[in-house]
């Protein structure tokens, strides 16, 4: 679809689910109403807070999801691409500027396993989710619970992301291919 076709359907949607978004949580929503959302989205805020910035952008199959007592902040110009996941149970921010790729996911939190019934209990360990300004990060990303990325980085595609990212900085994670020979038994 050109950007023409899809800023006739996506902008006004946008509005519309942004208008409806913000009567239904009334309290814990806050954004603009014009931005540009595709119709194959989904937000879901249980009794948390969700605060979006100017000239935000959300892409097909996109999901936010802000779980009770949390806290998720996305700034300014930051677009949030195709099929990506924020999950969000303690809190999660997002700079200025911030582009995200297809496919990429963000949660704040893991299942904790070491309860005696497993993750069928759904006890949850967080840690809160920081992503400075002026940052790219490639497809297929994935950023775990207590992740600070700073100001003006790139992540590689494909990267797993736990930890500290240092302003200014480029994070890859080189993948090493290993192929063995089958040994034929018989």
């Amino acid at each position: 679809m050109n950007k023409y076709a899809r800023g006739l359907v996506v902008v006004p949607f946008g509005a519309i689910k942004m208008m409806w978004t913000k009567l239904y949580h009334i309290n814990s929503f806050s954004g603009p109403i014009i931005c540009q959302i595709s119709p194959f989205t989904e937000i879901t805020i249980d009794r948390g807070n969700l605060s979006i910035g100017k000239r935000f952008k959300m892409r097909d199959g996109a999901k936010i999801r802000v779980r009770k007592g949390a806290v998720c902040e996305i700034g300014d110009n930051s677009s949030v691409s195709s099929n990506n996941i924020i999950a969000c149970r303690e809190k999660i921010k997002i700079g200025n500027n911030v582009q995200l790729s297809p496919n990429v996911q963000i949660y704040d939190h893991d299942h904790d396993f070491r309860v005696k019934s497993g993750i069928s209990e759904g006890m949850y360990k967080t840690a809160p989710v920081e992503i400075g300004n002026n940052v790219w990060i490639g497809a297929n990303t994935i950023i775990l619970r207590g992740t600070k990325i700073g100001d003006n980085c790139v992540i590689g595609a494909g990267s797993i992301v736990k930890g500290n990212v240092l302003s200014n900085s480029v994070f890859l994670q080189k993948k090493e291919n290993m192929v063995k020979e089958i040994e034929r038994i018989g």
